[in-house]
């Protein structure tokens, strides 16, 4: 993020995207991507306890379906940044969109629980080239004072893709059964693939990305492709406190929101808190909702006012907390108001969660945004998976007691926010660097 950054015309950058309504097409389309492969990823969050029926699987197996999906997603980060540093955003989104359809589809058609892991495991693959190539796009079409809003834009859309989950594949389930349920939506993928062919285009014209000039030990090409370029781009990104601070924020915020809805929350609403499958649906649903007013919010503070970035992450962690100790300290089940007050603060874990890329954005250079961003994506996925892990084994090993097993969200929360503070002074100074930089090369760039 550049609040306060010198600016050229109407508030841009020098070389900065004009934006405008061809920018919002084009974003729109890619966001369109973004939007299907969450409803694709969260889809199992609303068939836990019928994935476990149909492959007759204990918890610490149901579990091991979003915890696999979770590590390949989170594993693929660094290489997909590479790759939408050295290929593009549209040549990786089509190669997503093929694999998470796949999976889909794989997923319907699974006759054992192997081939369903694998299903999840390639719709994993596909979900992972998804975001960072939609961020990537935001970059390469709007000026980079949007950045903020435009980023916690496609969080948005991507919310809503949780929320077609809750909505309508729950509901499909029910109706029409598992086969076709999860086969139908597959269908979304051809149709996203389409309007990619026909719209999505990496950059604006005359905005093409500078070549980089080949260092020692990067390989072939104008742009690197040996191994060298590879660890050089990994080397750097690291390197920058911006990047570890945002993936720290990221492992730290994004978890306990994504846990509730990608698998457990179901389950604990309804074996734990005696809910009706139906008033656990509504309560996923408000999650979601919560998830987007909040970021709506949460986007327009942070691009005016560049300090109260980690206010806010650090806020959202706390408010986090504070809700998770109350519901599991009450005893027997917790009423409902305390059920509706906890799915709202964790709608606002995804938009704090979106805050790590406005550290890491503003710490590399553009033609390392990608496997900027893939460091700092990494974090929640890496913490939702060990949460993921954790909860199913520990429900396993105590009997069901979901108090014990959603105790370890206090864990890795604890570990995240040491961290935070570790990182802070140190990605502030370097910030202040790098803008006192830019400043003095503005003045030398003609407008």
């Amino acid at each position: 993020m550049t609040t306060g950054a010198p600016t050229a015309g109407a508030g841009r950058l020098p070389g900065d995207p004009p934006g405008g309504r061809r920018a919002v097409l084009v974003w729109s389309v890619g966001v369109a991507v973004y939007f299907v492969a969450v409803i694709f990823r969260t889809s199992l969050g609303v068939a836990g306890l019928d994935a476990a029926d149909r492959f007759h699987v204990n918890a610490s197996a149901l579990s091991t379906f979003s915890i696999l999906q979770l590590l390949v997603y989170a594993g693929m980060q660094i290489p997909v940044g590479l790759m939408v540093d050295r290929l593009g955003t549209k040549k990786v989104l089509t190669c997503g969109v093929v694999l998470f359809t796949l999976g889909q589809l794989g997923f319907a058609l699974s006759p054992s629980y192997g081939a369903a892991l694998a299903s999840r495991a390639l719709l994993g693959c596909g979900d992972a080239m998804t975001f960072i190539s939609v961020l990537r796009l935001g970059t390469r079409w709007f000026p980079v004072r949007r950045g903020p809003l435009v980023a916690q834009l496609a969080g948005l859309v991507g919310m809503a893709g949780n929320l077609v989950s809750t909505l309508v594949i729950a509901r499909m389930l029910h109706g029409v059964g598992w086969t076709a349920a999860f086969a139908g939506s597959s269908l979304a993928g051809v149709l996203v693939l389409v309007l990619m062919a026909l719209f999505l285009k990496d950059h604006p014209e005359g905005h093409e990305p500078e070549p980089v000039a080949p260092r020692p030990g990067a390989g072939v090409g104008a742009r690197g492709t040996g191994p060298g370029y590879v660890r050089e781009q990994i080397a750097l990104s690291w390197r920058e406190p911006g990047t570890r601070l945002g993936l720290w924020v990221h492992f730290t915020t994004q978890f306990p929101a994504m846990v509730f809805l990608l698998l457990w929350g179901l389950p604990f609403l309804v074996e734990a808190q005696g809910l009706s499958r139906g008033a656990a649906g509504d309560l996923l649903t408000l999650v979601v909702l919560a998830n987007m007013a909040i970021g709506l919010v949460y986007g327009q503070v942070v691009a005016r006012h560049h300090a109260a970035r980690l206010p806010l992450a650090l806020g959202t962690v706390a408010a986090t907390a504070v809700m998770w100790a109350a519901t599991l300290a009450h005893p027997g089940h917790a009423p409902l108001w305390l059920l509706v007050v906890l799915c709202v603060v964790l709608g606002a874990c995804g938009p704090a969660s979106m805050i790590g890329f406005d550290f890491a954005r503003p710490a590399n250079p553009p033609e390392r945004q990608g496997t900027a961003s893939g460091i700092t994506n990494m974090g929640g996925f890496l913490a939702s998976m060990t949460t993921l892990l954790a909860i199913g084994v520990l429900l396993d090993a105590t009997g069901d007691n979901y108090r014990v097993a959603f105790s370890a969200v206090f864990v890795l929360e604890a570990i995240g926010v040491s961290q935070i503070l570790r990182l802070r002074n140190r990605a502030a100074r370097r910030e202040r660097e790098r803008l006192v930089a830019s400043r003095v090369e503005t003045v030398h760039v003609p407008v």
